[in-house]
């Protein structure tokens, strides 16, 4: 016992009024160590510590009890971590699992509880304003509008920020690990990644992609270099259109894309294969059609029209790549933070339901193959260069923003490594006369070689 401990037996401390007061929301003992502002500690000695900076994490968790409300008071730095994060954020998720700790459902006799703790701790007052990196959107769920702000809101921080975040394949996608060797690092699992979508695909000089949420162009400009496609490059996010069209203009790629800043419902279709009103090749004359982490922003009702887009916009015997997050059928959604902070207005459902919507809209599924693994490494790559660089994040964006993606992206690993999320690709085909599908009947070579940078 600390000595913090002893002397909470003759006047327990804040830490020791909250660690009651979280026991009974979660029904249990909470695995952590609390320290709270007035220096007062309480917990086990060796579980990662928890320190409530101010009363203020208190009265946002009143205001808003769970996840949501917890992140807040993190990202403001109400509340923190001492140590590592991901060790804490382990050690929760692993008491929920093994001693069924549930989420804080407060009942009006717990809410009671609540307050008189708070009235004794001096924390209680108005609802704190929720922390100016949450998003705000407004607007019809999935209208033009609404759908361009929450984009705008998480890919339009800044180039400058991925620039410093992502390797130099500015990919922010599941990178492929086609090798162990030392050596083998972030920038080789990406390009690696690109060039088995392009084999799934089988580009070829000459042949048409539409690469639909193109990002900054990591799949567009390796398709055009390296396998000599014309490629369609869509993305709703401003900043990203003008840095990829930047970088075709460098590489002398113009006669090979052309980027559009459009939402996928506007992607026109002229039947034919021909110019769009933007200069682009639109129309279900494409020869394949992939889509990068975009599909989780399009919407459960809206789903299907996607899927149905994809359908349209590929000729017959065209192939179609899909390469989407997945969750369980629990939490179909990002959760609480997530929407919040990262990707408002996402849903993710489970890899089957994908598969059954692609197949509803025509395409017929030929191969899935899960990337779960390969999201964990792709992941804490991200997060180290965030710790190893922090001080540059935080002068381009600001500590608040800094520690949302500290947040999100332990976390992100985390729920992958546990299997809360999933990512796969799943490859199609639009079928053609008589149903036939274009693929060979042996399986295709895609993996030899992808281990050479």
């Amino acid at each position: 016992m600390t000595t913090a401990d002893t002397a909470a037996t003759a006047r327990p401390g804040a830490a020791h009024l909250l660690a009651a007061l979280a026991g009974d929301a979660l029904g249990g003992p909470v695995p952590l160590r609390l320290r709270a502002w007035d220096g007062s500690e309480t917990g086990p000695a060796d579980a990662p510590v928890v320190v409530v900076r101010s009363r203020r994490a208190l009265r946002r968790l009143l205001w808003q009890p769970g996840e949501l409300g917890l992140a807040q008071a993190y990202v403001t730095g109400e509340l923190d971590v001492d140590g590592d994060l991901a060790h804490g954020l382990r050690t929760m998720w692993a008491a929920q699992r093994e001693r069924g700790l549930r989420p804080p459902r407060l009942t009006p006799a717990d809410r009671a509880r609540a307050l008189a703790t708070a009235v004794r701790l001096g924390a209680v007052g108005p609802r704190p304003a929720a922390p100016a990196s949450q998003a705000r959107l407004r607007g019809g769920l999935h209208s033009r509008a609404r759908d361009r702000a929450a984009v705008s809101h998480h890919y339009d921080l800044s180039n400058d920020f991925y620039g410093l975040l992502l390797d130099d394949t500015m990919a922010y996608s599941c990178g492929y690990w086609a090798a162990e060797r030392d050596g083998f690092g972030p920038a080789d699992a990406q390009r690696a990644k690109l060039e088995l979508i392009c084999r799934k695909l089988a580009l070829a000089p000459g042949s048409r992609l539409l690469d639909i949420g193109c990002g900054w162009g990591s799949l567009t400009l390796y398709a055009a270099e390296r396998h000599g496609a014309r490629v369609t490059a869509v993305t709703l996010a401003r900043e990203q259109a003008a840095y990829v069209r930047e970088r075709v203009r460098e590489r002398g790629l113009t006669d090979r894309v052309t980027v559009l800043c459009r939402d996928y419902r506007d992607i026109e279709d002229d039947g034919g294969g021909g110019h769009g009103r933007d200069g682009g090749h639109e129309g279900g004359g494409y020869d394949a059609v992939a889509t990068v982490e975009m599909g989780e922003h399009v919407g459960d009702a809206e789903y299907p029209a996607f899927a149905a887009a994809l359908h349209r916009l590929v000729r017959p015997r065209g192939r179609v790549l899909v390469q989407q997050m997945s969750r369980g059928r629990v939490a179909p959604g990002g959760g609480p933070f997530i929407e919040a902070y990262i990707a408002p207005d996402m849903h993710m459902r489970p890899l089957g339901e994908t598969v059954s919507l692609l197949e509803a809209a025509g395409i017929e599924v030929r191969h899935t193959e899960s990337l779960r693994e390969h999201y964990v490494r792709t992941v804490e790559a991200w997060h180290r260069t965030l710790e190893e660089s922090w001080e540059r994040f935080v002068r381009l964006v600001g500590e608040e923003v800094a520690r949302v993606w500290r947040l999100y992206l332990v976390g992100g690993a985390l729920a992958f490594e546990e299997g809360r999320m999933g990512v796969d690709q799943i490859l199609g085909v639009r079928p053609g006369p008589g149903g036939a599908g274009g693929l060979p009947v042996a399986t295709p070579a895609w993996y030899q070689g992808l281990d050479r940078p």
